[in-house]
């Protein structure tokens, strides 16, 4: 089993996770984070971490968000690792809470 981020996460892209991540298995893109399915050791320190409540672990994950499943694994072989902490995108509390944001996410 494994943490994943979900579409809250589009367009806001809080980092507060990916500084108490042990194993460092986060990946960023333009306007998204990701977590490596086969890095994640589910310690479970992440999911509370996450100002949009956009992290899940795998078997919790809402039935709306398991195409993200898919889409952290298809990204993190591809984006770069982040290890410490960004401040979020300019208008992420605008972006946060709002549904229908995978058409924003840019790969």
């Amino acid at each position: 089993m494994t943490f994943v981020v979900t579409e809250n996460c589009i367009r806001c892209k809080y980092t507060d996770c990916v500084e108490v991540c042990p194993v460092d298995c986060f990946y960023e893109g333009p306007n998204f984070l990701v977590i490596h399915p086969d890095e994640c050791i589910d310690c479970a320190l992440c999911e509370p971490e996450c100002p949009a409540e956009a992290i899940f672990s795998e078997d919790e994950l809402p039935d709306a968000q398991q195409v993200f499943i898919e889409i952290n694994a298809e990204l993190a072989e591809v984006w770069p690792n982040i290890t410490e902490k960004k401040d979020p995108l300019e208008d992420a509390e605008a972006w946060d809470g709002r549904t229908g944001k995978l058409e924003q996410l840019e790969r």
